[in-house]
């Protein structure tokens, strides 16, 4: 069984969409979040725009549910967090679960988040 290839950290998402290596699958979902402020949810968390976010208002867990009509592959799944901009509300722990709904998802991956700096 071959293991996946991992992209490399810093990868530009919109670049490997463009040169075929990936494809962006989100807009076949539903999107949903555990809550958010106004004028911060699901169209700024999704509409490729560095400067608005996602932004929280409700307590922890913080959630962001995407939901698949039918079974769905997904092999990357992409992330931009920006710690120096607003380090409140970037996450500390990034937690991936699937499964048929609600009540049967299981943790597939877990990552702890870092503070790193890019270089200039």
């Amino acid at each position: 069984m071959a293991t996946p290839s991992k992209t490399p950290p810093g990868a530009d998402p919109k670049q490997l969409e463009r040169t075929g290596t990936v494809r962006e699958i989100g807009s076949q979902a539903v999107w949903s979040l555990s809550s958010c402020k106004p004028g911060f949810g699901v169209d700024q968390l999704r509409d490729d725009n560095l400067e608005t976010y996602w932004q929280s208002d409700g307590s922890q867990p913080h959630l962001v549910n995407i939901q698949f009509r039918r079974r769905t592959t997904v092999k990357m799944l992409c992330i931009y967090a920006d710690y120096k901009s607003d380090e409140s509300y970037t996450p500390s722990k990034i937690s991936v679960r699937v499964g048929n709904n609600f009540h049967n998802l299981q943790e597939i991956r877990s990552v702890w988040c870092k503070t790193w700096t890019l270089p200039n």
